[in-house]
């Protein structure tokens, strides 16, 4: 593979990889309540694909050789050693909230925060980068239909948990690969647009310029969004406050 020197240009050929974590927590979120209420999570697959290459899924199985319940401790750390060494062949490791969420729920249960954290901040997250921008969160779907992206998510989010543990594991791993190859394609979308699209609650698309793609410790260093019209603002430390602690990294970071 061909070293990378600015994946945010216009270039579509530069490797990219997607991954993405389904749970196995049941719970009913409230609107607008922060799911961190419920923490910890329990992550039952893992999901993660290259573009035009190798599409995985990560799973544990029982003692009947069945899906088990949880990724065990060591295939999460397996999970964590793939990305890091994705990374270090230079591939583009992607995720949407992956800053805020999975890496940080992967570190958790392969009790490798550190390595989480390392693999975070050289990894790319368009939702944490759109969030600087813009002030609040997006989700995949709706940027999925503002870019024109044709693939459709093939359940909710909140029913993957059920489904998992109703013993319909072929269901969920084809869901969670799946929001791997969109954000794939969100990603490419947004390097030839440079900018983002998404549709609204009133079912309106609106945009903000993205010229390029930036690494999550680059966004972290950027200046935080202008959130002086919200009346509840999500704070940007929010996402990224687990990798400082991880890292030893107290300074330097503005947010």
């Amino acid at each position: 593979m061909r070293k990378v020197t600015n994946p945010g240009n216009n270039e579509t050929t530069s490797p990219l990889l997607s991954f993405d974590i389904e749970i196995s927590d049941i719970f009913e979120l409230g609107r607008h309540e922060d799911m961190e209420k419920y923490a910890p999570f329990h992550i039952s697959v893992g999901a993660t694909a290259v573009v035009d290459g190798e599409e995985k899924v990560w799973y544990s199985n029982n003692e009947e050789g069945a899906p088990a319940l949880n990724l065990t401790r060591e295939r999460a750390h397996e999970l964590l050693e793939y990305l890091d060494e994705m990374q270090q062949k230079e591939v583009i490791v992607c995720a949407w909230n992956g800053l805020g969420f999975d890496l940080k729920w992967i570190g958790h249960h392969a009790n490798d925060l550190a390595l989480a954290a390392r693999i975070a901040l050289k990894s790319y997250d368009p939702m944490f980068q759109f969030f600087n921008i813009a002030g609040f969160p997006i989700g995949l779907g709706k940027v999925a239909i503002g870019m024109g992206i044709p693939q459709e998510k093939l359940m909710d989010g909140s029913d993957a948990p059920k489904q998992w543990r109703a013993g319909h594991h072929q269901k969920v791993m084809d869901y969670c690969l799946g929001d791997c190859q969109m954000t794939n394609q969100i990603v490419r979308a947004i390097q030839e647009a440079r900018q983002v699209r998404w549709t609204t609650s009133r079912g309106h698309i609106s945009s903000k310029p993205m010229p390029r793609l930036k690494s999550v410790e680059e966004v972290i260093q950027d200046p935080a969004p202008d959130q002086s019209w919200m009346d509840q603002p999500i704070p940007k430390t929010k996402f990224y406050e687990w990798v400082l602690e991880a890292t030893g990294m107290k300074t330097g970071f503005r947010g």
